[in-house]
């Protein structure tokens, strides 16, 4: 788990400038370095601000972090990243409710920027994703993002954007 002395980031949720709350997330330095650093380095970077939670499957997860979800065309959402990728950290930590990871490509060395929150239990996806974050507070915000009314692409019908800071 976090201490002091590691990075937390608070994400605040809205939707229709309407505040949803926030998300506070911790981190697993020790097995996934490259991933927090990435991560928090994004979110100084304000690369998160404006983007949406474009991917929402209920009983399973939220998805956001691509820089095209800050445009309207809803068709790019989910094809885009930072323009780099970062190798995969896989470790021990299971894919449980709340834990963060990164979302990928068919390569395991394709992560960039975008990072999925799990709603529920997801051990298929333990050691064939990088988790390196758990959700600190604000699962109650998580579960209202999960519930969005969405299309069949599972991209929620309204923006729900968010902005990160790091702490």
């Amino acid at each position: 788990m976090g201490d002091a002395k590691q990075p937390k980031v608070m994400i605040t949720v809205s939707s229709q400038d309407e505040v949803w709350g926030e998300i506070a997330l911790q981190f697993y330095p020790e097995v996934a370095p490259n991933h927090v650093d990435n991560f928090c380095k994004l979110a100084k970077e304000k690369f998160y601000d404006c983007t949406t939670f474009h991917r929402v499957i209920p009983g399973f997860m939220i998805q956001g972090g691509d820089p095209n979800s800050k445009n309207p065309d809803r068709s790019t959402h989910g094809l885009g990243g930072p323009g780099y990728h970062v190798n995969a950290e896989f470790n021990d930590k299971p894919h449980k409710r709340g834990v963060l990871s990164m979302a990928r490509a068919q390569d395991p060395n394709s992560a960039g920027s975008q990072f999925f929150i799990c709603i529920a239990d997801a051990s298929f996806l333990n050691g064939q994703y990088s988790a390196f974050g758990e959700v600190e507070s604000g699962m109650d915000v998580v579960d209202r993002i999960v519930n969005a009314k969405r299309d069949g692409n599972d991209n929620p019908l309204d923006r729900i954007e968010m902005a990160l800071a790091v702490l």
